[in-house]
C-alpha cells in the first residue's frame, strides 16, 4: 500500500488548490458590464498586470516528473490513481455523473483517448462541439479535483473503427498508416496543429489539469517505422506540449514501443505479467516509477461471442498487488460506455470479429453509470490509501421500462432509394473511401448500396467488405463477406437489377492490416469470372441528415408483409422528465435505431448484446421518434427494460 512504500499524496498546499472554472448562471445588465469594464481599464493602468496571476499559476514549475522510483508533482512524491473515461462514449450530460464517480472511488487522475475520425471526418473540417467538446470535458475533469493524462494519439486503438484514424486517409492507395509516410505524416501535422492549440493552454503548468500526454499508443507491437515513434514525440514538442511523455505497450510490444527520453508504461491484466513486465521495464530504463497504464477491468465484446466478464475478486487482487509493487495504475475502463452510431471497431486475425455496441468492457461502472461489486471494492482499497475521507457516492441515475412502441409506419429502402442525393455513376465498384461524395472525403461509415443490370444466372463471386446483403430485383438471395465469397444467382429472365447492400461493420482496430481496410465492393464483382461493368452507388451514411430526407408524406401504414431492408417508424410517448432506460429488440434480426435522429447503434439477434441503451438526457418530455432501420426481419414492438442483458453466446450459423 501507500503507506508501505513511503509515498503519499500530494496535498493542496503543496502545488496550490486545483482551479475551479465556472460560467456565470446568468447574464450581466448591459450597463453593469460596461461599468466593469471601465473600472478594470483604469484599475490595470495603474497595476502591473503581471502580478495578478494568480499564485497557483505562478508556483507550477516542474510539473509531474520522474526522481527515481518515484513520480514527483512539484517537490512532492505523487502517485497516479487513474481510470479511462471516453467523453465521446458518454453523452455529455453525464459527463459530470461518471467524473464525479471517479473522484468518489478514491482516483485522482483521469485518462482519455482523442478520436481523430470523428474530429476531422473531413479533411481540415474540425468538430469539437457537443458530446466531442474536449476542452469542456478536461475542464470539468479539473473542477471536479481529477488531474489528467491526455492520449491524443493519433491512433487510439480503443476498439473504435480504424484505431481513430480517418477513413479519408485511405483514399490514398499507398498508405502506410502509423509511419513516416508523407501522406500520413502531413495529415498528423495539420491535425495536431489544430488539436494542440487546444490541449496547450490546459496543461499544468498553464494552469490546467492535464499532468502527462501519451506519445500514441501501444506502437511496439505495430513497429512498422523505426523514425515514427521518435516523429510524434518531436511533434507534441514543437506544437507546445511540455509536460511528462508517457508511452504504453502489452508485453508483446514493450521492448519495441520505447523511445528515449519517454517514460515507458505497461498494459496488462494478470499478476504474472505484472512481474514480468515490471521486471523489464527495469531493464529498459533503469530505475524509474513503474506504472500500469491499462490495468484491463474487463473486455470488450465481439458479436456472436460471448460475453466477457472478470471477477470483482481477482480484480481487487490485482490491482492490490500492483500498489503493494509501488506502481501506479490506471483503470482501462473505469467507465466504458457506449459505441454510439457506427464508431465501433473490429479485429481481424484469424477471422474477422466486429465489437458490439455496447462498451459496457464489464467496467468498474457500468455502461450507464451504475456501481458494481468492482466499485465497491475497488473503493474501499482506494479509501484505505487515500489518508482522508472519500466524497459520498453519488446517487443512482433512476431508469425506468417504457411502455412498449409499436411501429405504425414504414418506408421500404427500394422506395427510400428516390429521395437519396444523386448516386453516383461508374464503370467498376467504388469502394466507401473513395466515393466522390462529402467533399472529397468519401464515406466513412454506415452502408453502401451497388446496383448493376445482369442478364444470366450464375456465380456472383468477389471481395465485399464487410457483409453483403444480395439482391435480385428486391428479392434477397443471401449474403457475401468474408466466409462466403460466392453466391448462386437464380434463373432469371431478361435484364434484372442485382443489388448489394454492403455494410461497413467496423474497420480493424488493432494489428497489422489496418492499411487493409477500406469497404464497400473492393475491387471487381464477377459474375461467372467476368467482371460486372455500369454501377450506381449510393451512399446510405446514416446520419442525422439523411433521415431529414424523410417527409412526413413518404411515409406508409406498415403492410402485413414488408418488403426489406426497411425503415420503421414509431413514437415513444414521455410524460414526466425523461429518464434512462434499455431498448429491446426482440423478434427483430439486424439494424440499426435511431432515436430523434441520434444513432444509438447496431442491434444484432446472434448476440452477446441483447438490449440497447437509451439515455434518458436524449429523450424529450412529450413525443419521441424511434426509427429502426431493419435488413431482414421486423418484430411487431419495440420493448423497453430498466436493466441491459448481454446474454450468452448465439453463434453465427
Amino acid at each position: 500500500m501507500l503507506a508501505k512504500v513511503g509515498i503519499g499524496f500530494l496535498r493542496p498546499e503543496q502545488t496550490g488548490t486545483m482551479p475551479t472554472w465556472s460560467v456565470p448562471r446568468r447574464p450581466c445588465r448591459a450597463f453593469g458590464l460596461l461599468m466593469l469594464v471601465i473600472l478594470s481599464f483604469l484599475v490595470l493602468r495603474r497595476l502591473d498586470w503581471r502580478g495578478l496571476v494568480s499564485p497557483w499559476i505562478r508556483h507550477r514549475q516542474s510539473g509531474l516528473h520522474t526522481k527515481g522510483q518515484n513520480f514527483m508533482l512539484e517537490d512532492s512524491t505523487f502517485w497516479i490513481l487513474g481510470g479511462s473515461v471516453h467523453y465521446f462514449r458518454v453523452p455529455k450530460a453525464y459527463w459530470r455523473d461518471r467524473l464525479l464517480k471517479m473522484k468518489a472511488c478514491g482516483l485522482n487522475t483521469l485518462t482519455t483517448y482523442v478520436p481523430w475520425n470523428l474530429h476531422e471526418p473531413r479533411r481540415g473540417a474540425f468538430d469539437f462541439s457537443g458530446n466531442l467538446d474536449l476542452e469542456a470535458f478536461v475542464l470539468m475533469a479539473a473542477e471536479i479535483g481529477l488531474w489528467v493524462i491526455l492520449r491524443p494519439g493519433p491512433y487510439i486503438c480503443s476498439e473504435i473503427d480504424l484505431g481513430g484514424l480517418p477513413s479519408w486517409l485511405l483514399q490514398d492507395s499507398g498508405m502506410r498508416l502509423r509511419t513516416t509516410y508523407k501522406g500520413f505524416t502531413e495529415a498528423v501535422d495539420l491535425y495536431f496543429d489544430h488539436l494542440m492549440s487546444r490541449v496547450v493552454p490546459l496543461q499544468y503548468k498553464y494552469g490546467g489539469p492535464i499532468i502527462a500526454v501519451q506519445v500514441e499508443n501501444e506502437y511496439g507491437s505495430y513497429n512498422k517505422d523505426p523514425a515514427y515513434m521518435p516523429y510524434i514525440k518531436k511533434a507534441l514538442e514543437d506544437r507546445g506540449i511540455v509536460e511528462l511523455l508517457l508511452t504504453s505497450d502489452n508485453k508483446d510490444g514493450l521492448s519495441k514501443g520505447f523511445v528515449p527520453g519517454v517514460l515507458a508504461t505497461i498494459n496488462l491484466q494478470s499478476q504474472e505479467e505484472l512481474h514480468l513486465l515490471t521486471t523489464f521495464l527495469l531493464s529498459i530504463q533503469g530505475v524509474q516509477p513503474k506504472m500500469v497504464m491499462e490495468y484491463w477491468t474487463g473486455w470488450f465484446d465481439s458479436w456472436g461471442g460471448p460475453h466477457n466478464i472478470l471477477d470483482s475478486s481477482e480484480v481487487l487482487k490485482t490491482v492490490s498487488a500492483i500498489i503493494d509493487a509501488g506502481s501506479s495504475i490506471n483503470l482501462y475502463m473505469f467507465h466504458g460506455g457506449t459505441n454510439f452510431g457506427f464508431i465501433n471497431g473490429a479485429v481481424h486475425f484469424h477471422e474477422y470479429k466486429s465489437h458490439v455496441t455496447s462498451y459496457d468492457y464489464d467496467a468498474v461502472l457500468t455502461e450507464a453509470g451504475d456501481y458494481t461489486a468492482k466499485y465497491i471494492k475497488l473503493r474501499e482499497l482506494f479509501g484505505s490509501i487515500s489518508g482522508g475521507p472519500l466524497l459520498p457516492p453519488p446517487d443512482l441515475l433512476p431508469k425506468t421500462a417504457y411502455e412498449s412502441v409499436r411501429p405504425v409506419l414504414y418506408l421500404s429502402l427500394w422506395d427510400a432509394l428516390q429521395y437519396m442525393e444523386e448516386p453516383t455513376n461508374s464503370e467498376k465498384p467504388i469502394n466507401m473511401e473513395n466515393l466522390p461524395i462529402n467533399n472529397g472525403n468519401g464515406q466513412s461509415f454506415g452502408y453502401t448500396l451497388y446496383e448493376t443490370t445482369i442478364d444470366s444466372s450464375g456465380v456472383l463471386s468477389g471481395l465485399v467488405r464487410d457483409r453483403g446483403q444480395v439482391f435480385v430485383n428486391t428479392v434477397s438471395i443471401g449474403f457475401l463477406d468474408y466466409k462466403r465469397k460466392k453466391i448462386v444467382i437464380p434463373l432469371i429472365q431478361g435484364y434484372t437489377i442485382l443489388r448489394i447492400l454492403v455494410e461497413n461493420c467496423g474497420r480493424v482496430n488493432y494489428g497489422d492490416n489496418i492499411n487493409d481496410q477500406r469497404k464497400g465492393l473492393i475491387g471487381n464483382i464477377y459474375l461467372n469470372n467476368s467482371p460486372l461493368k455500369n454501377f450506381r452507388i449510393y451512399s446510405l451514411d446514416m446520419k442525422k441528415s439523411f433521415l431529414q430526407r424523410f417527409g412526413a408524406n413518404m411515409w406508409s401504414p406498415v403492410p402485413e408483409t414488408p418488403t426489406f431492408p426497411a425503415f420503421f417508424l414509431g413514437a415513444l410517448s414521455i410524460a414526466l422528465s425523461p429518464l434512462d432506460t434499455f431498448m429491446k429488440l426482440e423478434g427483430w434480426e439486424k439494424g440499426v435505431v435511431f432515436i430523434n435522429g441520434q444513432n444509438l447503434g447496431r442491434y444484432w439477434n446472434i448476440g452477446p448484446q441483447e438490449t440497447l441503451y437509451l439515455p434518458g438526457a436524449w429523450l424529450d418530455p412529450g413525443i419521441n421518434q424511434v426509427i429502426v432501420f431493419e435488413e431482414k426481419m421486423a418484430g411487431p414492438m419495440i420493448q423497453f427494460t430498466e436493466t441491459p442483458h448481454l446474454g450468452r453466446n448465439r453463434y453465427l450459423n
